[in-house]
């Protein structure tokens, strides 16, 4: 405990300490402090999509996964570091946008994103159907190594995953859990549905998966 009066700065607001104030007390004070410093140091980026097809595409920054455009926001929202930067927003059936932009510390910056559809992309003929009931839904799916959207996407009555009958390698995705891998063989007309709920793991270990699976779908031609 402290016995004296003294003044902290909180994100432009003086605090009077009051006796006997808990050191507890002036440890999270100094914390937000030192996160309003944070804050002032990185910079800021907003996405905007040109239309619904643009807010659910999966958004990459220097090959990391962070997740579908239109969640990076409120708590969500994206601070970088200065310096210069590559987005990537990717969308199964489109191109993928690309670009470069440079971030300043303490300036916010809205990029604009309008994504073509991809040349020579066809739908197939047969299909079957399957349904991704998966906890937490923001994770990044990906078909035979293509990221085609996020769980949300293809978990409700009306908005399952259109597949190509046949064999497929299911993979899902999301920082801080663990990679959930499974294959499916489905029959022209055939309904199925992934079921599960990821497990907490290595940060580390999955943002080095996602990067890998992004390299590799960029590397394999169309």
């Amino acid at each position: 405990m402290f016995n004296r009066q003294s003044e902290a700065m909180v994100d432009g607001t003086r605090f009077r300490l009051r006796r006997f104030v808990p050191v507890v007390a002036l440890i999270l004070l100094f914390s937000a402090a030192n996160s309003y410093a944070d804050n002032r140091v990185m910079g800021e980026v907003q996405f905007e999509g040109a239309s619904r097809v643009e807010r659910d595409s999966g958004v990459w920054i220097d090959g990391q996964y962070l997740g579908y455009l239109k969640e990076l926001r409120g708590d969500k929202k994206v601070m970088l570091l200065p310096g210069e930067h590559e987005i990537n927003v990717r969308q199964a059936g489109l191109e993928d946008f690309v670009r470069k932009i440079v971030v300043e510390p303490g300036r916010k910056q809205t990029v604009h994103v309008a994504m073509q559809k991809s040349v020579g992309w066809q739908t197939p003929s047969a299909t079957a159907t399957l349904k991704l009931t998966v906890q937490p839904n923001r994770a990044a799916v990906f078909l035979d190594e293509w990221y085609v959207g996020h769980v949300g996407e293809f978990g409700g009555k009306f908005h399952s995953l259109l597949i190509a009958a046949g064999k497929h390698r299911i993979k899902i995705e999301l920082p801080g859990y663990r990679t959930f891998e499974t294959e499916v063989n489905l029959l022209a007309g055939q309904k199925s549905e992934v079921k599960t709920e990821l497990v907490k793991g290595s940060i580390e270990q999955n943002d080095a998966m996602i990067k890998q699976s992004a390299r590799q779908a960029a590397s394999n031609p169309r």
